[in-house]
């Protein structure tokens, strides 16, 4: 005998896939993401503002005197401050460190030829740089005395957040710190 002939049955589950619902529009998120782009802008722009806006305390030479005062000064004494050149922050900080160095800082610190940033400080991200006549870079027979300079800077400069970064001459990086 044959066995007898049932229709195909499909198993449960299987067949089409149900069609998808309709995409919902996405206004909100687009306004969503469009706010918080413009926060996010406007929080760049505060800070910005808060580290470029610095009073003008801040951005004296330390080794400079205030000129201002009430009384006008006489003819001869503006000619004898104009005829006096502008120290710089190399001679600035050489200086300092013959005051308060420890002897093997004062030996380094003779081969400094440069110094930028020094005088411009407002403990949120200071960023100084020291430049010698030495060579050799990090791993270079002077990377000791780059270590004595960067400590010398901190003896001389106090920032919440700074770092200094001692260069040689060829401007490959001798050493860095914290002051």
């Amino acid at each position: 005998m044959s066995q007898p002939q049932y229709p195909e049955q499909q198993p449960p589950g299987w067949g089409a896939p149900p069609p998808q619902p309709p995409k919902k529009r996405s206004t909100g998120k687009a306004v969503g993401f469009g706010c918080l782009g413009l926060l996010i802008v406007a929080i760049i722009i505060g800070i910005t503002a808060a580290l470029g806006g610095s009073s003008e305390d801040s951005k004296k030479d330390p080794g400079t005197e205030d000129t201002s005062s009430s009384q006008p000064e006489s003819n001869e004494s503006e000619r004898e401050k104009k005829e006096e050149p502008k120290r710089s922050q190399a001679d600035i900080f050489k200086e300092c460190v013959a005051q308060k160095g420890t002897p093997t800082e004062k030996t380094a610190v003779k081969h400094v030829t440069k110094v930028t940033g020094a005088d411009e400080r407002n403990d949120i991200l200071d960023s100084a740089e020291v430049f010698t006549d030495y060579t050799g870079g990090i791993v270079g027979p002077h990377a000791a005395d780059g270590k004595l300079i960067a400590s010398a800077f901190a003896t001389c400069y106090d920032s919440d957040n700074g770092i200094v970064t001692v260069y040689d001459k060829n401007g490959e990086i001798l050493s860095n710190g914290n002051f």
